[in-house]
């Protein structure tokens, strides 16, 4: 799964050499914030997508049962939890939406990636003799960015075109 990564990488560097010869620390902090501003809705996008995933398994046998497990922690809340965003004004400038992997437990590390194929296969509680299938919402991680990339584009031009207004 990649990573989204808004740049101006060109634009962006000018800028934060300007910012540092102009010696603007709260200038750069401007720019920071305004920038991570322009990736949250994106975020808080993301991380409602994958709560609202739905995930349906093959079909049951009659009188079998079925839900959540009860000693384990929710699937895609724990994702949601681990997307995150950071912002550089030097060296690769720009801002960078992903899943953090060290945030989610050892077991799910692969997960964002598995459910963005739309196929998830996985034994029955840990029994490897016993095996099911189940999908989701292929490419949710894609389409969620498709949808956020013009306005992130166009709000970040916005706010390199005020601060190197500032620095004019």
């Amino acid at each position: 799964m990649r990573s989204v990564q808004i740049t101006g990488t060109g634009q962006l560097l000018e800028l934060s050499r300007r910012l540092k010869a102009a010696g603007g620390p709260r200038l750069k902090q401007n720019l920071a914030r305004r920038i991570r501003r322009a990736a949250e809705p994106l975020r808080d996008d993301l991380q409602s997508t994958v709560r609202g995933l739905a995930i349906s398994s093959q079909g049951r046998r009659q009188g079998s049962r079925g839900g959540p497990s009860p000693t384990t922690r929710p699937l895609r809340a724990t994702i949601a939890a681990a997307i995150r965003i950071s912002v550089r004004t030097s060296g690769g400038a720009g801002a960078r939406v992903w899943v953090d992997r060290d945030a989610l437990p050892p077991d799910l590390r692969n997960m964002a990636a598995t459910l963005n194929t739309g196929r998830i296969r996985h034994p029955v509680f840990g029994n490897r003799r016993r095996w099911v299938q189940q999908t989701t919402t292929p490419l949710w991680w894609e389409t969620t960015i498709r949808r956020h990339t013009p306005r992130m584009t166009a709000e970040v031009a916005r706010v390199l075109d005020d601060v190197r207004d500032q620095l004019t």
